[in-house]
């Protein structure tokens, strides 16, 4: 372990950076989403998981490459500032804090609604519970970075063993008597593409794994490793969860509980209430990966001298940034209990698309300014960004736009922001 100028411990490994991203991306939606995908396109949603996994894996070999070049933590609020300036980089900093603050508020909500079928009274006791689950989560940060990845490690393998139990369970029967499943009728072309925007937006995520690589061991090496390791992961989970569903339940695929279904068919109802345990703890694993990751957005802004320093203070002790931590949690706990899951859903679903598009863009910009500083080299990477960017725009027309205003705050709130640091400096000037 090695301590960087910033003050921060250099503790993450290459495999902690795996099970990081796999934590950021498989939330409370793999056991939801598999029955909406399956009524838009009944077994063809198969294939429609496998064309997701490629198309955001076009995207995450972008980042890939555009990490590798750099080894301190901002995620994408780093890379849109070096390459593009202030005003882009805040545009990006503002929106990806927010929206990845709004997702996992969303799934500690989720968190009170499972835990409810084991315990009546969950809901009524929301605020304890909300502060107990986002609490104490801040608090294993503050007291180490270590602390933090090991939770994350163990949710990240926690997660994943009933999300296998239950495909195991249902392959048998998936193989040899698959239920049937009534044709869909005609599949437009429209149709096709709302049910690929859901599907990229589930392997989305993965971007969070990025930003605390002031922290990584030895980021530029291990960070293209960890993201293609993680996507081959993550893939192969939606496959299976999704052919399991389709083969036990066929036409009953579109329920919105598919899972727990497939638990119940396969292993009665103590299957149904492992599916509900396994729920509690991908809600929790979830969150425990962006305490550990988001708070170095706010570190990465005041160390560039985009946000008040105290920002980016670190513990002598504990070697962490606490206030940022304390911030962060205080900015996900308040939107937990506001509980807005739509305002979430659609800021996450536009900023998302609006800082994967500068990414793919900055990988142009920087094979054109610096060509050989790349660790990470994608092949044919200029042609795989402007993939990405013309899939991002051609997603945007598929995302509810209405309740997208406040995207108008986050852009006027990070101009002022600018407006902020140049008066800060030519006033010191």
């Amino acid at each position: 372990m090695t301590t960087s100028k910033t003050g921060l411990v250099r503790a993450i490994g290459r495999w902690s950076l795996v099970a990081l991203t796999v934590n950021s991306v498989i939330g409370s939606g793999v056991f939801g989403l598999p029955g909406t995908v399956a009524a838009l396109l009944g077994k063809q949603s198969i294939l429609a998981v496998l064309i997701a996994g490629a198309a955001i894996g076009v995207i995450m070999m972008c980042f890939a490459e555009v990490a590798s070049q750099f080894s301190e933590a901002g995620g994408p609020y780093l890379y849109a500032r070096t390459v593009f300036g202030r005003l882009v980089g805040l545009v990006v900093g503002w929106t990806f804090y927010l929206a990845q603050s709004a997702a996992p508020a969303a799934n500690a909500n989720l968190f009170v609604i499972y835990l409810a079928e084991f315990w009546p009274g969950a809901k009524a006791s929301r605020f304890l519970i909300l502060t107990i689950l986002v609490g104490l989560l801040a608090l294993i940060n503050i007291l180490g970075v270590r602390q933090g990845t090991r939770v994350s490690n163990i949710f990240a393998i926690a997660k994943l063993l009933p999300l296998l139990m239950v495909v195991l369970a249902g392959a048998a029967l998936t193989i040899f008597h698959p239920a049937p499943m009534a044709p869909e009728g005609p599949i437009t072309g429209g149709v096709w593409l709302k049910a690929m925007v859901l599907l990229v937006f589930a392997f989305g995520g993965f971007e969070t794994a990025l930003v605390p690589l002031g922290e990584a061991k030895n980021p530029r090496r291990d960070i293209g490793f960890a993201l293609m390791t993680s996507l081959i992961a993550c893939i192969a989970i939606y496959v299976l969860v999704q052919w399991v569903v389709v083969g036990v339940l066929g036409s009953g695929a579109t329920t919105d509980r598919p899972l727990a279904e497939v638990a119940r068919l396969t292993m009665g109802n103590r299957g149904a209430a492992l599916v509900a345990i396994g729920a509690l703890v991908s809600c929790y694993g979830y969150l425990s990966a962006k305490l550990l990751a988001m708070p170095r957005t706010t570190f990465a802004l005041a160390e560039g001298g985009d946000l008040p320093r105290p920002f980016a203070w670190v513990s002598r002790r504990f070697h962490t940034p606490w206030l940022s931590i304390l911030t962060y949690a205080l900015t996900v706990w308040g939107l937990a209990l506001v509980g807005n899951f739509a305002w979430n859903v659609t800021l996450s679903a536009v900023a998302r698309l609006l800082y994967y598009g500068v990414v793919c863009a900055a990988l142009i910009a920087l094979r054109w300014k610096q060509p050989a500083a790349a660790r990470f080299k994608v092949p044919g990477g200029p042609i795989l960004a402007v993939l990405g960017i013309l899939m991002c725009v051609a997603m945007v027309g598929q995302v509810d736009l209405s309740q997208a205003r406040i995207l108008v705050v986050v852009v006027a709130a990070a101009a002022l922001n600018c407006m902020w640091v140049w008066w800060r400096r030519r006033a010191g000037a």
